[in-house]
């Protein structure tokens, strides 16, 4: 039997906090905890879009991430210029692909949303922390549009989330730390809708392959963290957000 840190069961999430207007001048702006992982996730948005967007009428989201050099035990290297890791640019497009199917990008009419999410403290996760987190900031910079008139409703399709699963040992474990995902036979990281579709599912073997019963197992325990998840979202969101899980129940 895997015994964890914190003493948390195999299914339970470690402790998930959305703090909403974190910082004063972004359209969207949350700190989101997922026990010791912190990330500052913000949502600006800007008058225009990709040039092959350009009179079509649609608009666009996309990210970008960052670990800050102190988030980690050792000084990460600042990403500079163009000159992106491998590993930033993975884990931003996850961000804005996960998080596009989330808004009806049609009807924001010519305007890019930008999700930022920076790690201040990392301790595993910190990719899904970014999805679960940047989806809040997006809807706080959707409700701005709305409120200014720019936009008639708040397009989101569905509230989507994200979450860490890894073997260790055999057993499956929810929502891992930095220590048992680095001792993992296995980790995958899923991005889910609230009615349960799969936006995103990243599994990799470290050292024991998966078979078909333990990718099951590893989905199954995806969906019940990623359904608290959205629970906790809502909760941290105005009551009005119900609308938009009344409109992701149409689109069902």
């Amino acid at each position: 039997m895997v015994e964890r840190k914190d003493n948390r069961p195999h299914d339970r999430l470690r402790p998930v906090k959305f703090t909403r207007g974190f910082t004063k001048q972004a359209a969207g702006s949350v700190l989101v905890e997922f026990g010791d992982t912190k990330v500052i996730t913000t949502a600006s948005i800007e008058d225009r879009v990709p040039r092959f967007l350009i009179d079509s009428g649609k608009g666009w989201l996309t990210a970008e991430y960052s670990l800050l050099p102190g988030s980690t035990e050792r000084r990460v290297q600042r990403d500079r210029g163009i000159c992106l890791s491998g590993r930033t640019q993975e884990i931003q497009r996850l961000i804005g692909r996960s998080l596009r199917a989330a808004v009806d990008l049609t009807k924001i009419g010519e305007r890019t949303i930008i999700i930022d999410a920076d790690v201040i403290q990392a301790d595993g996760g910190t990719r899904t922390a970014s999805i679960s987190g940047g989806f809040v900031a997006l809807y706080d910079a959707l409700l701005k549009l709305k409120q200014s008139g720019a936009i008639r409703e708040i397009p989101i399709i569905e509230p989507v989330a994200a979450i860490s699963v890894a073997t260790l040992n055999g057993e499956v474990l929810l929502d891992v730390d930095y220590v048992e995902d680095s001792n993992a036979d296995a980790d995958a990281n899923i991005v889910m809708t609230e009615s349960g579709k799969i936006l995103e599912f990243q599994a990799t073997s470290e050292k024991t392959p998966l078979d078909r019963e333990k990718f099951l197992e590893i989905a199954d325990m995806a969906e019940k963290g990623i359904k608290e998840i959205i629970r906790i979202q809502k909760e941290s969101l105005p009551e009005d957000c119900r609308a938009c899980s009344e409109q992701g129940e149409e689109n069902v």
